[in-house]
């Protein structure tokens, strides 16, 4: 079993910058593929960043593309989301997710973390 937990999440001004974390422990991470998701109050959770067991190929939704960065360390156990340019409308609920070796860009994954809280404010 794998237990993610989420960290980084706060409140920053337009235009700033976060990263957030998530450590897994439980299993190495290092045959899962990892997604970061989110959920803003009153929407369905949406899809944001993956990444491959291996770190080699990277996606992301078209409404994060530029600003944010997926990125893994299969050493340390961790995925990380490094998010730059932040608007109010990244305002959410970020959460990580892990599944077994095939990457994809729905919410089919089978660990979920708690999710970390995000908000875009001046």
């Amino acid at each position: 079993q794998v237990q993610l937990v989420e960290s980084g999440g706060g409140l920053v001004q337009p235009g700033g910058s976060l990263s957030l974390s998530c450590a897994a422990s439980g299993r190495t991470l290092s045959s899962y593929a990892m997604g970061w998701f989110r959920q803003a109050p009153g929407k369905e959770r949406e899809f944001v960043a993956a990444i491959s067991w291996s770190g080699g190929s990277t996606y992301y939704a078209d409404s994060v593309k530029g600003r944010f960065t997926i990125s893994r360390d299969n050493v340390k156990n961790t995925v990380y989301l490094q998010m730059n340019s932040l608007k109010p409308e990244d305002t959410a609920v970020y959460y990580c997710a892990a599944r077994w070796r095939v990457v994809v860009t729905t919410a089919s994954y089978d660990h979920w973390g708690q999710g970390t809280q995000v908000t875009v404010s001046s």
